[in-house]
Protein backbone atom coordinates (compact mmCIF):
# COMPACT_ATOMS: atom_id res chain seq x y z
CA UNK A 1 0.00 0.00 0.00
CA UNK A 2 1.46 3.19 -0.89
CA UNK A 3 1.79 6.37 1.10
CA UNK A 4 -0.85 8.39 0.10
CA UNK A 5 -3.40 5.50 0.42
CA UNK A 6 -2.21 4.70 3.78
CA UNK A 7 -2.14 8.86 4.97
CA UNK A 8 -6.01 8.76 3.71
CA UNK A 9 -6.53 5.56 5.27
CA UNK A 10 -5.36 7.37 8.42
CA UNK A 11 -7.23 10.57 8.46
CA UNK A 12 -10.39 8.79 7.17
CA UNK A 13 -9.80 6.63 10.55
CA UNK A 14 -9.79 9.54 12.19
CA UNK A 15 -12.85 11.35 10.44
CA UNK A 16 -14.82 8.12 11.65
CA UNK A 17 -13.82 8.99 15.33
CA UNK A 18 -15.17 12.28 15.08
CA UNK A 19 -18.08 11.38 13.84
CA UNK A 20 -18.88 8.62 16.11
CA UNK A 21 -18.45 10.86 19.11
CA UNK A 22 -20.10 13.51 17.97
CA UNK A 23 -23.18 11.83 18.25
CA UNK A 24 -22.74 9.28 20.86
CA UNK A 25 -26.15 8.88 22.36
CA UNK A 26 -27.54 8.22 18.65
CA UNK A 27 -25.03 5.66 18.08
CA UNK A 28 -25.38 4.10 20.95
CA UNK A 29 -29.81 4.06 20.82
CA UNK A 30 -28.99 2.26 17.71
CA UNK A 31 -26.45 -0.49 19.16
CA UNK A 32 -28.95 -1.28 21.23
CA UNK A 33 -32.26 -1.21 18.91
CA UNK A 34 -30.24 -3.35 16.59
CA UNK A 35 -29.42 -5.78 19.16
CA UNK A 36 -32.98 -5.99 20.72
CA UNK A 37 -34.20 -6.45 17.10
CA UNK A 38 -31.94 -9.67 16.48
CA UNK A 39 -31.87 -11.15 19.50
CA UNK A 40 -35.72 -10.53 20.62
CA UNK A 41 -36.57 -14.06 20.29
CA UNK A 42 -33.57 -15.72 22.21
CA UNK A 43 -34.64 -17.48 25.43
CA UNK A 44 -32.88 -15.04 27.76
CA UNK A 45 -34.40 -12.39 26.25
CA UNK A 46 -37.66 -13.89 25.87
CA UNK A 47 -37.55 -14.63 29.63
CA UNK A 48 -38.03 -10.86 30.41
CA UNK A 49 -39.41 -9.25 27.69
CA UNK A 50 -41.51 -11.48 26.23
CA UNK A 51 -40.87 -10.61 22.59
CA UNK A 52 -40.68 -7.15 23.09
CA UNK A 53 -37.82 -5.37 20.82
CA UNK A 54 -38.73 -1.91 22.84
CA UNK A 55 -36.07 -0.09 24.81
CA UNK A 56 -37.58 1.03 27.39
CA UNK A 57 -38.71 -3.13 28.13
CA UNK A 58 -35.39 -3.52 28.17
CA UNK A 59 -34.14 -1.05 30.66
CA UNK A 60 -37.11 -1.94 33.13
CA UNK A 61 -37.00 -5.50 32.79
CA UNK A 62 -34.02 -7.05 31.94
CA UNK A 63 -31.94 -7.52 35.32
CA UNK A 64 -28.37 -6.35 35.61
CA UNK A 65 -26.00 -9.27 36.08
CA UNK A 66 -22.99 -10.92 37.16
CA UNK A 67 -21.33 -14.12 35.36
CA UNK A 68 -23.19 -16.67 37.23
CA UNK A 69 -26.40 -15.41 36.21
CA UNK A 70 -25.11 -15.93 32.46
CA UNK A 71 -23.13 -18.95 32.92
CA UNK A 72 -25.37 -21.83 32.92
CA UNK A 73 -26.43 -20.38 29.50
CA UNK A 74 -22.87 -19.80 28.34
CA UNK A 75 -22.34 -23.76 29.83
CA UNK A 76 -25.83 -24.92 27.70
CA UNK A 77 -24.17 -23.84 24.44
CA UNK A 78 -20.81 -25.15 25.52
CA UNK A 79 -22.47 -28.49 25.95
CA UNK A 80 -24.00 -28.63 22.63
CA UNK A 81 -27.50 -26.19 22.70
CA UNK A 82 -28.56 -23.84 20.18
CA UNK A 83 -26.96 -20.60 20.21
CA UNK A 84 -30.29 -18.79 20.45
CA UNK A 85 -30.26 -19.15 24.00
CA UNK A 86 -28.93 -15.92 24.32
CA UNK A 87 -28.02 -14.40 20.80
CA UNK A 88 -29.61 -14.81 17.22
CA UNK A 89 -26.24 -15.11 15.58
CA UNK A 90 -24.15 -18.43 15.48
CA UNK A 91 -21.56 -18.59 18.16
CA UNK A 92 -18.01 -19.09 16.91
CA UNK A 93 -16.14 -19.26 19.73
CA UNK A 94 -15.96 -19.09 23.82
CA UNK A 95 -13.32 -16.66 24.91
CA UNK A 96 -11.37 -17.62 27.95
CA UNK A 97 -11.27 -14.69 30.58
CA UNK A 98 -7.16 -14.01 31.98
CA UNK A 99 -7.61 -16.75 34.53
CA UNK A 100 -6.70 -14.08 37.13
CA UNK A 101 -9.68 -12.09 37.94
CA UNK A 102 -11.42 -14.72 39.57
CA UNK A 103 -10.59 -18.45 40.52
CA UNK A 104 -11.73 -19.91 37.70
CA UNK A 105 -11.23 -18.60 33.72
CA UNK A 106 -14.45 -17.35 32.42
CA UNK A 107 -16.01 -18.41 29.09
CA UNK A 108 -17.56 -15.33 26.75
CA UNK A 109 -19.53 -16.05 24.17
CA UNK A 110 -18.23 -14.49 20.89
CA UNK A 111 -19.89 -14.32 17.05
CA UNK A 112 -17.95 -13.48 13.72
CA UNK A 113 -18.49 -9.84 13.63
CA UNK A 114 -16.82 -9.57 16.90
CA UNK A 115 -13.54 -9.62 15.24
CA UNK A 116 -14.62 -7.15 13.02
CA UNK A 117 -15.27 -4.48 15.67
CA UNK A 118 -12.06 -5.68 17.69
CA UNK A 119 -10.01 -5.24 14.40
CA UNK A 120 -11.65 -1.83 13.58
CA UNK A 121 -10.12 -0.88 17.20
CA UNK A 122 -7.20 -2.06 16.30
CA UNK A 123 -7.11 0.38 12.82
CA UNK A 124 -7.35 3.04 15.42
CA UNK A 125 -4.38 3.05 16.98
CA UNK A 126 -1.76 4.21 14.33
CA UNK A 127 -3.71 6.92 12.81
CA UNK A 128 -3.80 8.35 16.27
CA UNK A 129 0.05 7.38 17.00
CA UNK A 130 1.01 9.34 13.72
CA UNK A 131 -0.39 12.54 15.17
CA UNK A 132 2.18 12.05 17.91
CA UNK A 133 5.04 10.57 16.81
CA UNK A 134 6.11 11.12 13.25
CA UNK A 135 7.95 8.55 10.97
CA UNK A 136 6.76 5.38 12.53
CA UNK A 137 6.49 4.03 9.13
CA UNK A 138 10.24 4.18 8.32
CA UNK A 139 11.33 1.57 10.54
CA UNK A 140 9.80 -1.72 12.16
CA UNK A 141 7.58 -2.61 15.93
CA UNK A 142 9.71 -5.19 17.97
CA UNK A 143 6.24 -5.70 19.39
CA UNK A 144 5.59 -9.14 21.71
CA UNK A 145 2.69 -11.09 20.85
CA UNK A 146 1.88 -14.84 22.38
CA UNK A 147 -1.09 -17.54 21.94
CA UNK A 148 -1.86 -19.86 24.00
CA UNK A 149 -3.11 -23.72 22.98
CA UNK A 150 -6.77 -23.87 22.49
CA UNK A 151 -9.13 -25.91 24.29
CA UNK A 152 -12.53 -27.32 22.83
CA UNK A 153 -15.98 -27.07 24.70
CA UNK A 154 -17.92 -30.61 24.95
CA UNK A 155 -19.38 -29.82 21.80
CA UNK A 156 -16.19 -28.78 19.99
CA UNK A 157 -16.33 -24.33 20.04
CA UNK A 158 -12.82 -23.33 20.15
CA UNK A 159 -12.45 -21.95 23.53
CA UNK A 160 -9.35 -19.52 23.63
CA UNK A 161 -8.66 -16.34 25.28
CA UNK A 162 -9.40 -13.22 22.93
CA UNK A 163 -5.69 -12.43 21.73
CA UNK A 164 -5.30 -15.56 20.54
CA UNK A 165 -8.57 -16.20 18.61
CA UNK A 166 -7.42 -12.54 17.28
CA UNK A 167 -4.03 -13.66 16.34
CA UNK A 168 -5.07 -16.74 14.66
CA UNK A 169 -7.99 -14.89 12.79
CA UNK A 170 -7.92 -14.43 9.05
CA UNK A 171 -8.09 -10.17 9.95
CA UNK A 172 -4.29 -10.74 11.50
CA UNK A 173 -3.09 -13.80 9.53
CA UNK A 174 -3.89 -11.87 6.14
CA UNK A 175 -3.50 -8.28 6.70
CA UNK A 176 -2.27 -6.17 4.16
CA UNK A 177 1.26 -5.00 4.05
CA UNK A 178 1.53 -1.93 6.13
CA UNK A 179 4.37 0.19 6.70
CA UNK A 180 3.06 1.42 10.24
CA UNK A 181 2.49 -2.13 11.20
CA UNK A 182 5.75 -3.77 10.21
CA UNK A 183 6.72 -6.06 13.07
CA UNK A 184 10.17 -7.23 14.05
CA UNK A 185 8.79 -11.39 14.66
CA UNK A 186 7.79 -13.41 11.88
CA UNK A 187 4.18 -14.63 12.56
CA UNK A 188 4.99 -18.22 12.82
CA UNK A 189 6.92 -17.21 15.95
CA UNK A 190 4.25 -15.86 17.28
CA UNK A 191 1.77 -18.74 16.11
CA UNK A 192 4.18 -20.67 18.73
CA UNK A 193 2.27 -22.42 21.76
CA UNK A 194 5.52 -22.81 23.36
CA UNK A 195 5.94 -19.61 25.28
CA UNK A 196 9.56 -19.82 25.75
CA UNK A 197 10.28 -20.87 22.03
CA UNK A 198 8.04 -18.04 21.24
CA UNK A 199 10.20 -15.86 23.73
CA UNK A 200 13.42 -16.74 22.16
CA UNK A 201 12.79 -15.82 19.01
CA UNK A 202 11.24 -13.21 18.63
CA UNK A 203 13.65 -11.82 20.89
CA UNK A 204 15.92 -12.50 19.11
CA UNK A 205 14.39 -11.49 15.52
CA UNK A 206 14.06 -8.02 17.68
CA UNK A 207 17.90 -7.76 18.33
CA UNK A 208 18.92 -9.03 14.98
CA UNK A 209 16.69 -5.65 13.31
CA UNK A 210 17.96 -3.59 17.07
CA UNK A 211 19.07 -0.63 14.19
CA UNK A 212 15.55 -0.21 12.60
CA UNK A 213 13.18 -1.07 15.51
CA UNK A 214 10.74 2.10 16.23
CA UNK A 215 8.90 1.23 19.32
CA UNK A 216 8.71 -1.58 21.59
CA UNK A 217 6.22 -3.32 23.77
CA UNK A 218 3.86 -5.57 24.52
CA UNK A 219 0.46 -5.76 25.24
CA UNK A 220 1.04 -6.16 29.18
CA UNK A 221 3.73 -4.20 31.09
CA UNK A 222 4.51 -7.07 32.93
CA UNK A 223 4.75 -9.34 29.91
CA UNK A 224 7.26 -6.83 28.46
CA UNK A 225 8.98 -7.28 31.89
CA UNK A 226 9.27 -10.38 31.59
CA UNK A 227 10.69 -10.39 28.14
CA UNK A 228 13.42 -8.00 29.54
CA UNK A 229 14.61 -10.70 32.65
CA UNK A 230 14.44 -13.26 29.50
CA UNK A 231 16.85 -11.04 27.56
CA UNK A 232 19.17 -11.23 31.19
CA UNK A 233 18.85 -14.75 31.10
CA UNK A 234 19.53 -15.65 27.81
CA UNK A 235 21.66 -13.00 25.94
CA UNK A 236 24.92 -15.14 25.65
CA UNK A 237 22.95 -17.74 23.42
CA UNK A 238 21.42 -14.48 21.54
CA UNK A 239 24.45 -13.24 20.80
CA UNK A 240 26.17 -16.89 19.67
CA UNK A 241 22.92 -17.72 17.17
CA UNK A 242 23.78 -14.58 15.64
CA UNK A 243 27.57 -14.55 15.49
CA UNK A 244 27.17 -18.06 14.25
CA UNK A 245 24.64 -17.26 11.93
CA UNK A 246 22.67 -20.81 13.35
CA UNK A 247 19.37 -20.50 15.48
CA UNK A 248 20.12 -22.93 19.30
CA UNK A 249 19.34 -26.55 19.46
CA UNK A 250 17.04 -25.69 22.21
CA UNK A 251 14.45 -24.13 19.67
CA UNK A 252 12.78 -27.38 18.36
CA UNK A 253 9.32 -26.12 16.74
CA UNK A 254 9.74 -26.85 13.41
CA UNK A 255 7.75 -23.48 12.23
CA UNK A 256 10.33 -21.54 14.51
CA UNK A 257 12.88 -22.69 13.02
CA UNK A 258 11.89 -22.44 9.67
CA UNK A 259 11.16 -18.72 9.85
CA UNK A 260 14.14 -17.57 11.77
CA UNK A 261 16.12 -19.11 9.39
CA UNK A 262 16.05 -16.10 6.48
CA UNK A 263 17.04 -13.53 9.29
CA UNK A 264 20.27 -15.68 10.82
CA UNK A 265 21.07 -16.76 6.93
CA UNK A 266 24.29 -15.15 7.31
CA UNK A 267 27.01 -14.91 10.54
CA UNK A 268 27.16 -11.60 11.87
CA UNK A 269 30.68 -11.28 14.36
CA UNK A 270 30.03 -7.68 14.49
CA UNK A 271 26.05 -7.30 15.74
CA UNK A 272 27.30 -9.93 17.56
CA UNK A 273 30.24 -7.98 19.29
CA UNK A 274 27.54 -4.82 19.27
CA UNK A 275 24.95 -6.32 21.09
CA UNK A 276 27.63 -8.38 24.12
CA UNK A 277 29.10 -5.08 24.68
CA UNK A 278 25.99 -3.67 25.62
CA UNK A 279 24.63 -6.33 27.99
CA UNK A 280 27.91 -7.28 29.16
CA UNK A 281 27.19 -3.90 31.48
CA UNK A 282 27.10 -4.33 35.57
CA UNK A 283 23.85 -2.33 35.50
CA UNK A 284 21.27 -2.46 32.61
CA UNK A 285 19.82 0.54 33.21
CA UNK A 286 18.77 2.40 30.10
CA UNK A 287 19.53 -0.90 28.44
CA UNK A 288 16.41 -0.57 26.04
CA UNK A 289 17.82 2.50 24.23
CA UNK A 290 21.09 1.06 23.99
CA UNK A 291 19.65 -1.94 22.46
CA UNK A 292 17.61 -0.53 20.10
CA UNK A 293 19.00 3.06 19.77
CA UNK A 294 15.80 4.24 17.57
CA UNK A 295 12.81 3.35 19.84
CA UNK A 296 10.49 6.09 20.12
CA UNK A 297 8.55 4.63 22.93
CA UNK A 298 7.59 1.14 24.56
CA UNK A 299 3.99 0.51 24.14
CA UNK A 300 1.88 -1.53 26.81
CA UNK A 301 -0.72 -1.21 29.56
CA UNK A 302 0.69 0.42 32.28
CA UNK A 303 -2.82 1.38 34.28
CA UNK A 304 -4.62 -0.35 37.01
CA UNK A 305 -2.39 -2.97 39.00
CA UNK A 306 -0.30 -2.64 35.48
CA UNK A 307 1.29 0.56 37.15
CA UNK A 308 3.38 -0.97 39.66
CA UNK A 309 5.88 -1.71 36.67
CA UNK A 310 6.17 1.48 35.43
CA UNK A 311 9.33 2.68 38.07
CA UNK A 312 11.05 -0.87 36.15
CA UNK A 313 10.23 0.10 32.72
CA UNK A 314 11.44 3.49 33.53
CA UNK A 315 14.84 2.20 34.86
CA UNK A 316 15.57 -0.08 31.68
CA UNK A 317 14.68 2.72 29.57
CA UNK A 318 16.44 5.12 31.72
CA UNK A 319 12.88 7.62 31.94
CA UNK A 320 13.71 8.53 27.86
CA UNK A 321 10.90 6.33 26.81
CA UNK A 322 7.54 7.80 27.00
CA UNK A 323 5.33 4.67 28.21
CA UNK A 324 1.89 4.57 25.91
CA UNK A 325 -1.11 2.94 26.67
CA UNK A 326 -3.15 2.71 23.79
CA UNK A 327 -6.66 1.24 24.47
CA UNK A 328 -8.87 -0.43 27.14
CA UNK A 329 -10.19 -3.98 26.32
CA UNK A 330 -11.47 -6.85 28.06
CA UNK A 331 -12.65 -10.46 26.68
CA UNK A 332 -15.71 -9.39 26.94
CA UNK A 333 -16.00 -6.41 24.81
CA UNK A 334 -13.62 -4.15 23.68
CA UNK A 335 -13.95 -0.09 24.73
CA UNK A 336 -12.26 2.58 23.69
CA UNK A 337 -9.40 4.35 22.77
CA UNK A 338 -6.72 6.80 24.39
CA UNK A 339 -6.32 9.91 22.34
CA UNK A 340 -3.60 11.39 23.61
CA UNK A 341 -0.85 8.14 23.85
CA UNK A 342 1.84 9.96 24.95
CA UNK A 343 0.21 11.71 28.43
CA UNK A 344 1.26 10.63 31.91
CA UNK A 345 0.88 7.05 32.54
CA UNK A 346 -1.15 8.44 35.42
CA UNK A 347 -3.36 10.88 33.35
CA UNK A 348 -3.90 7.85 30.98
CA UNK A 349 -7.91 8.32 29.90
CA UNK A 350 -9.96 6.10 27.21
CA UNK A 351 -12.28 7.41 25.38
CA UNK A 352 -15.47 4.92 25.10
CA UNK A 353 -16.35 3.95 21.41
CA UNK A 354 -19.91 4.27 20.95
CA UNK A 355 -20.14 1.37 18.24
CA UNK A 356 -18.36 -1.31 20.74
CA UNK A 357 -20.87 -2.11 22.69
CA UNK A 358 -23.89 -0.76 24.53
CA UNK A 359 -22.82 0.45 27.69
CA UNK A 360 -24.40 1.71 31.09
CA UNK A 361 -22.71 2.70 34.33
CA UNK A 362 -23.69 1.87 38.10
CA UNK A 363 -22.85 4.89 40.11
CA UNK A 364 -20.44 5.10 42.47
CA UNK A 365 -20.47 8.13 43.96
CA UNK A 366 -18.48 11.85 43.37
CA UNK A 367 -15.57 10.75 45.27
CA UNK A 368 -15.78 6.82 44.47
CA UNK A 369 -17.69 7.14 48.04
CA UNK A 370 -20.31 3.71 47.15
CA UNK A 371 -17.21 1.64 45.95
CA UNK A 372 -17.67 -0.68 48.53
CA UNK A 373 -21.30 -0.32 48.85
CA UNK A 374 -22.66 -2.56 46.19
CA UNK A 375 -20.99 -6.21 46.12
CA UNK A 376 -20.33 -8.29 42.75
CA UNK A 377 -23.03 -10.36 43.69
CA UNK A 378 -25.68 -7.83 45.25
CA UNK A 379 -28.72 -6.69 42.74
CA UNK A 380 -28.36 -3.66 41.97
CA UNK A 381 -31.83 -1.86 40.62
CA UNK A 382 -32.72 -0.90 36.72
CA UNK A 383 -33.48 2.34 37.73
CA UNK A 384 -30.20 2.80 38.76
CA UNK A 385 -27.82 2.99 35.74
CA UNK A 386 -26.86 5.74 33.94
CA UNK A 387 -26.44 5.67 29.89
CA UNK A 388 -22.91 7.04 28.34
CA UNK A 389 -23.83 10.23 27.67
CA UNK A 390 -24.95 10.77 31.34
CA UNK A 391 -22.30 9.98 33.32
CA UNK A 392 -20.97 13.13 35.06
CA UNK A 393 -17.49 14.72 35.70
CA UNK A 394 -15.21 13.54 38.42
CA UNK A 395 -17.66 10.74 39.72
CA UNK A 396 -17.02 7.06 39.78
CA UNK A 397 -19.00 4.73 37.86
CA UNK A 398 -18.77 0.10 37.55
CA UNK A 399 -18.98 -0.52 33.75
CA UNK A 400 -22.28 -2.25 32.41
CA UNK A 401 -22.41 -3.66 28.96
CA UNK A 402 -24.69 -5.42 26.24
CA UNK A 403 -23.36 -6.82 23.11
CA UNK A 404 -24.55 -8.72 19.77
CA UNK A 405 -23.09 -12.22 20.84
CA UNK A 406 -25.63 -12.62 24.40
CA UNK A 407 -24.41 -10.31 27.21
CA UNK A 408 -27.19 -8.43 28.65
CA UNK A 409 -26.72 -5.90 31.46
CA UNK A 410 -22.93 -7.86 32.43
CA UNK A 411 -21.03 -6.09 34.91
CA UNK A 412 -17.40 -5.59 33.91
CA UNK A 413 -16.11 -4.86 37.73
CA UNK A 414 -14.23 -2.15 36.08
CA UNK A 415 -14.30 0.72 38.27
CA UNK A 416 -13.76 4.04 35.94
CA UNK A 417 -13.82 7.85 36.82
CA UNK A 418 -15.03 10.19 34.29
CA UNK A 419 -12.03 12.82 33.42
CA UNK A 420 -13.43 14.71 30.66
CA UNK A 421 -15.49 14.61 27.44
CA UNK A 422 -13.97 14.20 23.37
CA UNK A 423 -17.57 15.41 21.96
CA UNK A 424 -20.49 13.94 23.31
CA UNK A 425 -18.28 10.44 24.37
CA UNK A 426 -16.93 10.37 27.85
CA UNK A 427 -13.28 9.77 28.78
CA UNK A 428 -12.23 7.40 31.42
CA UNK A 429 -9.90 6.73 33.85
CA UNK A 430 -9.37 2.86 34.67
CA UNK A 431 -9.33 2.43 38.64
CA UNK A 432 -9.40 -0.91 39.60
CA UNK A 433 -11.08 -4.32 39.58
CA UNK A 434 -13.98 -4.37 42.26
CA UNK A 435 -13.47 -8.05 42.92
CA UNK A 436 -9.82 -7.33 44.44
CA UNK A 437 -10.07 -6.86 47.68
CA UNK A 438 -8.66 -7.12 51.02
CA UNK A 439 -10.70 -7.68 54.30
CA UNK A 440 -10.13 -8.62 58.01
CA UNK A 441 -13.06 -7.20 60.05
CA UNK A 442 -14.84 -4.33 58.21
CA UNK A 443 -12.08 -2.99 56.71
CA UNK A 444 -12.36 -3.62 52.99
CA UNK A 445 -8.88 -2.19 51.13
CA UNK A 446 -9.33 -2.36 47.20
CA UNK A 447 -7.00 -2.40 44.59
CA UNK A 448 -5.90 0.92 44.23
CA UNK A 449 -5.95 1.89 47.76
CA UNK A 450 -3.19 -0.93 48.02
CA UNK A 451 -1.24 0.65 44.95
CA UNK A 452 -1.31 3.64 46.55
CA UNK A 453 -0.36 2.87 49.93
CA UNK A 454 2.83 0.69 48.60
CA UNK A 455 3.73 3.04 46.06
CA UNK A 456 4.48 5.16 49.20
CA UNK A 457 6.13 2.66 51.18
CA UNK A 458 8.52 1.84 48.75
CA UNK A 459 10.26 4.81 48.10
CA UNK A 460 12.09 4.09 51.63
CA UNK A 461 13.67 1.45 49.74
CA UNK A 462 15.08 4.10 47.27
CA UNK A 463 17.95 5.61 49.21
CA UNK A 464 19.82 1.79 49.59
CA UNK A 465 19.09 1.67 45.91
CA UNK A 466 16.68 -0.87 45.81
CA UNK A 467 13.89 -1.61 43.93
CA UNK A 468 10.34 -3.32 44.58
CA UNK A 469 9.64 -5.16 41.18
CA UNK A 470 6.68 -7.25 41.74
CA UNK A 471 4.14 -7.71 45.10
CA UNK A 472 0.30 -9.27 45.99
CA UNK A 473 -1.34 -10.14 49.10
CA UNK A 474 -3.13 -11.93 51.24
CA UNK A 475 -5.74 -11.74 54.33
CA UNK A 476 -4.46 -14.12 56.87
CA UNK A 477 -7.01 -15.06 59.46
CA UNK A 478 -5.23 -18.24 60.30
CA UNK A 479 -4.93 -16.84 63.67
CA UNK A 480 -6.51 -13.67 65.45
CA UNK A 481 -6.93 -11.22 65.14
CA UNK A 482 -6.30 -11.47 61.07
CA UNK A 483 -3.44 -9.59 59.28
CA UNK A 484 -2.43 -7.90 55.95
CA UNK A 485 0.75 -10.17 54.44
CA UNK A 486 2.36 -8.66 51.42
CA UNK A 487 4.89 -10.53 49.11
CA UNK A 488 7.54 -8.38 47.90
CA UNK A 489 10.25 -9.33 45.53
CA UNK A 490 12.95 -6.65 45.88
CA UNK A 491 16.17 -6.48 43.39
CA UNK A 492 19.13 -3.82 43.64
CA UNK A 493 19.16 -1.71 40.75
CA UNK A 494 21.65 -3.62 38.12
CA UNK A 495 21.92 -6.14 40.51
CA UNK A 496 21.29 -9.53 42.61
CA UNK A 497 18.22 -9.39 45.37
CA UNK A 498 18.52 -7.32 48.29
CA UNK A 499 21.08 -8.56 50.41
CA UNK A 500 19.31 -9.44 53.96
CA UNK A 501 22.46 -9.80 55.25
CA UNK A 502 24.00 -6.63 54.61
CA UNK A 503 25.26 -4.55 56.79
CA UNK A 504 25.01 -1.58 55.11
CA UNK A 505 21.53 -2.27 55.02
CA UNK A 506 19.28 -1.98 58.51
CA UNK A 507 17.05 -4.67 56.49
CA UNK A 508 14.69 -4.84 59.87
CA UNK A 509 14.33 -1.33 60.44
CA UNK A 510 13.54 -0.09 57.00
CA UNK A 511 10.74 -3.64 56.20
CA UNK A 512 9.48 -2.81 59.45
CA UNK A 513 9.30 1.06 58.36
CA UNK A 514 7.70 -0.05 54.82
CA UNK A 515 4.87 -1.98 56.84
CA UNK A 516 3.69 1.25 58.81
CA UNK A 517 4.24 3.21 56.30
CA UNK A 518 1.65 1.12 53.88
CA UNK A 519 -0.74 0.94 56.90
CA UNK A 520 -0.68 5.02 57.33
CA UNK A 521 -2.01 5.11 53.72
CA UNK A 522 -4.89 2.68 53.93
CA UNK A 523 -8.17 4.37 55.17
CA UNK A 524 -9.72 5.15 58.56
CA UNK A 525 -11.27 1.92 58.57
CA UNK A 526 -8.22 -0.07 58.44
CA UNK A 527 -6.73 2.18 60.94
CA UNK A 528 -9.72 2.14 63.25
CA UNK A 529 -9.29 -1.92 63.38
CA UNK A 530 -5.84 -1.78 63.95
CA UNK A 531 -4.67 1.14 66.09
CA UNK A 532 -9.27 1.00 68.14
CA UNK A 533 -10.88 -2.47 67.72
CA UNK A 534 -7.60 -3.62 68.01
CA UNK A 535 -9.87 -6.07 65.26
CA UNK A 536 -6.50 -6.15 62.45
CA UNK A 537 -3.12 -7.00 63.92
CA UNK A 538 -0.33 -5.59 62.27
CA UNK A 539 0.83 -5.66 58.92
CA UNK A 540 3.36 -8.28 57.75
CA UNK A 541 5.85 -8.15 54.81
CA UNK A 542 7.62 -11.22 53.17
CA UNK A 543 10.16 -10.74 50.99
CA UNK A 544 10.68 -13.66 48.76
CA UNK A 545 13.44 -14.79 46.22
CA UNK A 546 14.36 -13.40 42.95
CA UNK A 547 12.04 -15.59 40.29
CA UNK A 548 9.45 -16.09 42.68
CA UNK A 549 6.86 -13.99 40.48
CA UNK A 550 7.91 -15.82 37.54
CA UNK A 551 7.14 -19.12 39.18
CA UNK A 552 3.71 -17.41 40.36
CA UNK A 553 3.09 -17.04 36.54
CA UNK A 554 4.06 -20.67 35.03
CA UNK A 555 1.44 -21.55 38.09
CA UNK A 556 -1.23 -19.73 37.09
CA UNK A 557 -0.61 -20.79 33.29
CA UNK A 558 -0.71 -23.77 33.79
CA UNK A 559 -4.03 -23.46 35.23
CA UNK A 560 -5.47 -22.61 32.48
CA UNK A 561 -4.04 -18.60 32.28
CA UNK A 562 -2.79 -16.79 29.15
CA UNK A 563 0.84 -15.53 28.96
CA UNK A 564 -0.45 -12.73 26.94
CA UNK A 565 -3.19 -12.11 28.89
CA UNK A 566 -1.46 -12.51 32.73
CA UNK A 567 -1.40 -10.19 35.50
CA UNK A 568 -0.04 -10.56 38.62
CA UNK A 569 -3.06 -11.23 41.26
CA UNK A 570 -3.04 -8.25 43.62
CA UNK A 571 -4.85 -10.47 46.13
CA UNK A 572 -3.96 -14.12 46.32
CA UNK A 573 -6.96 -16.95 47.38
CA UNK A 574 -5.39 -19.74 45.97
CA UNK A 575 -3.79 -22.32 48.25
CA UNK A 576 -1.61 -23.69 45.90
CA UNK A 577 -0.31 -19.95 44.97
CA UNK A 578 0.28 -19.25 48.64
CA UNK A 579 1.69 -22.59 49.24
CA UNK A 580 4.43 -21.69 46.40
CA UNK A 581 5.19 -18.26 47.77
CA UNK A 582 5.77 -19.02 51.08
CA UNK A 583 8.30 -21.96 49.63
CA UNK A 584 10.21 -18.83 48.95
CA UNK A 585 10.38 -16.47 51.83
CA UNK A 586 13.44 -15.33 52.95
CA UNK A 587 12.02 -12.55 55.47
CA UNK A 588 9.66 -11.50 57.63
CA UNK A 589 9.27 -8.01 59.12
CA UNK A 590 5.93 -6.70 60.83
CA UNK A 591 4.62 -3.27 61.78
CA UNK A 592 6.43 -2.19 64.59
CA UNK A 593 3.25 0.33 65.99
CA UNK A 594 -0.02 0.83 65.10
CA UNK A 595 -0.99 3.51 62.63
CA UNK A 596 -1.94 6.72 63.36
CA UNK A 597 -5.32 7.53 63.88
CA UNK A 598 -7.61 9.93 65.26
CA UNK A 599 -11.70 9.45 65.82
Amino acid sequence: MDGKKLEYKGEEALKEIERLTAKADKVQCKFLKEILTRNSKTEYLSKYMKGSKDVSAFKQCVPVITYKAIQPYIQRIANGEDSSLITGHPITEMLCSSGTSGRKPKMMPSIAEDLDRRTFLYNLIMPIMNQYVPGLDEGKAMFLYFVKAEMSTPCGLPARTVLTSYYKSSHFKYRGLDPFNNGTSPDQTIFCNDSNQSMYCQLLSGLVHRHQVLRLGAVFASAFLRAISFLERNWVNFCNDIRTGQLDPSITDSECRLSMAPLLSLPNPSLADEIKEICSQTSWKGILCQLWPKAKYIEAVVTGSMAQYIPALEYYSDGKLPLVCTMYASSECYFGVNLEPLCDPADVAFTLLPNMGYFEFIPLGENGTRLMDIDEDEEVRNDKLVDLVQVRLGCYYELVVTTFAGLYRYRIGDVLQVTGFHNEAPQFRFICRRNVVLSIDNDKTNEEDLHKSISVAKKLLEPFNALLVEYTSYADTSHLPGHYVLYWEIIHHGSSVVDLDSSTLDVDKVLQECCIAVEEELDYIYRRCRAHDKSVGPLEIRVVEPGTFEELMDYFISQGGSINQYKTPRCIKSKKALKLLDSNVKACFFSPRDPKWIP
